[in-house]
């Protein structure tokens, strides 16, 4: 019994099985969002057993903690002001609760040695489901998925989920790669690099979402521009326009990407088809009305639905036919329903996190890259409210700004301020 009382309250042990929940929640995410959902859980549970509650009431006082609780303390007050039944008051707060965790991520791993291990489950995760993407795009009868999606390679999910996934997996390794090839170590560098030139071939041979044909790009040029010299960014940089012209002429799907885009405005424009494209403008003017109509505080948390429905034309329909109540944009979702206040509460929130990786370093790469990725690909989707996306935000940060702040409190100790 006494054993088992030692155990109970044990704070190492306790930390080392939040850890590997934490590991299985990252190698979980590319798979399932309810085996994320049970280990989030579990990892939660895991942490408050042990936690050092006023160490933790002192980290929320870092805006970097604050400000999510913030953005989703405003998203519970909307409800008081919304038109909109009760029901979907309360179902338009879950979007939002995700951001909760990322204090209790950045206690935990402040205080953890294998925020590292997290990281590798993901890479090793989503290098397993790009070798699944390449065999059911040559043998499609292996996916569950029905209809097109088993032909363009993909086994679980959908494909703006898998780009996501693959190009930031892509970009992250180009910092250990070059890292990796500056003190020579030849092989460690080489297989780093296949497995990035994977995921790249997989987006560009099998499918790819034209968010991640945006953004990569700019994620790119982010790593250029903090880590790389002026002629070795130009010498990349012709590289990298060597190798896209490459694919361009021998990949039909990244060829049809910007063709479908030209193709599908002309005919939003000329003849007012309902394309993919003419959709997202349409959400976006009937956004920008609504936001007009309450700047301040909005229209109120679950109001979106009901603004499209009333505002519903034959333009504003959904392929299938039902009402859509989501801008495709994470700035507007957020004007509609909590106005001028929640878009300075969402931009405060990424700036204090893109800050928090100033430093040099891999951890501090992988952090700001999630952050980038996410501020860019929110301007197409609502990504940090979509459950896929907005996990791997959750996650990243979470996870690469506790690593920094320990990294912080090392050096801090290291080499103490001497004061007057």
């Amino acid at each position: 019994m006494s054993l088992v009382r030692r155990y109970w309250r044990d704070r190492a042990l306790w930390m080392t099985i939040a850890d590997i929940f934490a590991i299985l929640a990252a190698f979980a995410l590319p798979w399932s969002t309810t085996v994320l959902a049970i280990f989030v859980l579990c990892w939660l549970g895991a942490v408050a057993w042990v936690m050092d509650w006023r160490a933790y009431g002192r980290l929320l006082k870092q805006p970097i903690c604050y400000l999510p609780f913030a953005l989703v303390g405003l998203a519970v007050m909307g409800t008081l002001w919304a038109d909109a039944a009760w029901s979907v008051r309360l179902a338009a707060i879950s979007p939002a609760l995700k951001l909760l965790v990322l204090p209790a991520l950045f206690y935990h791993f402040e205080r953890s040695s294998r925020g590292m291990w997290v990281f590798i489950a993901f890479l090793v995760s989503c290098a397993l489901l790009m070798l699944v993407s390449w065999l059911v795009a040559i043998n499609p009868s292996l996916s569950p998925k029905p209809g097109d999606d088993a032909y363009r390679g993909i086994f679980v999910k959908n494909y703006i989920d898998q780009s996501q996934e693959f190009a930031l997996c892509a970009i992250a390794l180009i910092y250990p790669i070059v890292s990796l090839l500056r003190v020579k170590k030849m092989r460690q560098a080489l297989l780093l690099c296949a497995v990035s030139l994977g995921f790249i071939a997989n987006m560009a041979f099998v499918v790819v979402s034209r968010t991640a044909i945006v953004t990569m790009p700019i994620m790119l040029a982010v790593f250029a521009l903090l880590h790389l010299r002026r002629r070795t960014s130009l010498i990349i940089i012709g590289v990298m326009i060597a190798l896209v012209g490459v694919l361009w002429f021998t990949t039909t799907d990244l060829r049809w990407g910007p063709k479908r885009f030209l193709r599908d405005y002309q005919l939003y424009k000329t003849e007012q088809t309902v394309t993919s494209i003419g959709l997202r403008l349409e959400f976006w003017k009937k956004s920008v009305r609504f936001f007009s109509e309450a700047p301040v505080f909005g229209h109120g948390t679950g109001s979106l639905r009901g603004l499209f429905e009333r505002a519903a034309t034959d333009y504003s329909e959904s392929p299938n036919g039902g009402i859509i109540s989501n801008p495709h944009n994470q700035t507007l979702n957020i004007a509609v329903q909590w106005g001028i206040v929640g878009v300075i509460l969402l931009y405060a929130m990424w700036l204090v996190h893109l800050l928090l990786f100033r430093g040099e370093g891999l951890v501090a790469w992988i952090g700001l890259l999630v952050v980038v990725q996410n501020m860019f690909t929110s301007l197409f989707n609502s990504h940090l409210f979509d459950f896929h996306e907005g996990w791997m935000y959750v996650l990243g940060v979470g996870v690469a700004g506790g690593m920094t702040l320990a990294g912080k409190q090392r050096s801090e100790k290291a080499d103490p301020v001497t004061r007057p």
